[in-house]
């Protein structure tokens, strides 16, 4: 019963957390979107990934380090407490949030896999110089995209090939290449697995953030904006595109809003939007945490107490 009760519980903290959080994270995104809007396009990106999982990351963080601890530390063995009904009925909706997530997360990695074997099922490699294979498919959609979460990989349609000029080409091929920099394939895995109602809004306006922070890295000056540019406007009179994997980065697999205000941006683009690498000193983050660390360890027993009394309250 012990061992039960502290499952229940744990769990019971773990929902309520992180419902608590994804209602807030749900009432302050379009206020927080209309803030970064004077941000680059990568720093929005970064950031309302962030808050959409910071649901996530807070309530393990407080399931793991404090209420398990609390729990195993102060809670007597030999009380023979039986188990509530609020424990009992919130640990089986966090137990089910996170079967949901895991299921989510299995179903878009099993139907993507099945579309890319797809794609992939008579695709060559292309020889290129860069890190990740580029393979060639012999489809006219679609027309570029980074696909894999582990092992990454460019795949190019024939017909992208053969329309696009070398320069455009070269461009095209930057932008998918930024998706497998920032790992974009991975965030959105991550986004199937943190499903919670009425996060789409948040979750769209990330997605297209990331787009234009590829658009960002592929290109350095005008005449590369331009390139991608009328690669944009090309590829998009092939046809309609072919609906992609759930978690690749396709080129041209935007909303039609969406396609004009990239073409838009690329044709006014200038010096100040250049992606530039920055360097910050290790030393700064290893301080801040540090004294987070040491902040965390001086309160920590009070903590616990506190997240002990708590979660007895809960059982009540």
């Amino acid at each position: 019963m012990f061992a039960a009760r502290g499952i229940a519980i744990s769990l019971s903290v773990f929902f309520l957390v992180y419902s608590a959080l994804s209602i807030a994270v749900y009432c302050v995104w379009q206020r927080a979107w209309f803030y970064l809007q004077k941000y680059p396009a990568r720093r929005r990106a970064d950031l309302m990934f962030a808050l959409r999982l910071l649901p996530l990351i807070a309530s393990v963080a407080v399931t793991l380090a404090l209420t398990v601890p609390s729990f195993l530390l102060l809670e007597p063995r030999t009380i023979d407490e039986p188990l509530g009904g609020a424990p009992l009925v919130f640990g089986l909706c966090g137990l089910a949030l996170l079967t949901l997530g895991v299921m989510n997360a299995g179903r878009a990695t099993v139907r993507t896999s099945r579309t890319i074997r797809r794609w992939v099922s008579h695709a060559v490699p292309v020889k290129t110089s860069g890190p990740v294979p580029v393979w060639r498919i012999p489809r006219a959609a679609p027309a570029l995209t980074a696909a894999g979460v582990l092992r990454p990989r460019v795949l190019l349609s024939g017909a992208a090939e053969f329309i696009l000029t070398p320069k455009e080409l070269r461009t095209a091929l930057q932008h998918e290449l930024a998706h497998v920099r920032r790992r974009d394939n991975l965030k959105k895995l991550l986004l199937c697995f943190v499903a919670f109602p009425g996060m789409t809004g948040l979750e769209t306006a990330w997605l297209e953030a990331t787009e234009m922070a590829a658009d960002d890295a592929a290109v350095s000056s005008v005449g590369e904006a331009l390139d991608l540019a009328a690669a944009l406007i090309k590829l998009s009179r092939v046809g309609i595109p072919e609906a992609p994997g759930e978690l690749t980065a396709a080129l041209m697999h935007s909303p039609a809003r969406l396609m004009n205000a990239r073409v838009e941006r690329l044709i006014a683009w200038d010096e100040a939007r250049k992606v530039l690498a920055r360097r910050y000193s290790p030393w700064y983050g290893l301080s801040a945490g540090l004294a987070m660390v040491a902040g965390f360890a001086v309160a920590y027993g009070q903590l616990l107490v506190r997240v002990h009394t708590a979660t007895e309250w809960l059982v009540r």
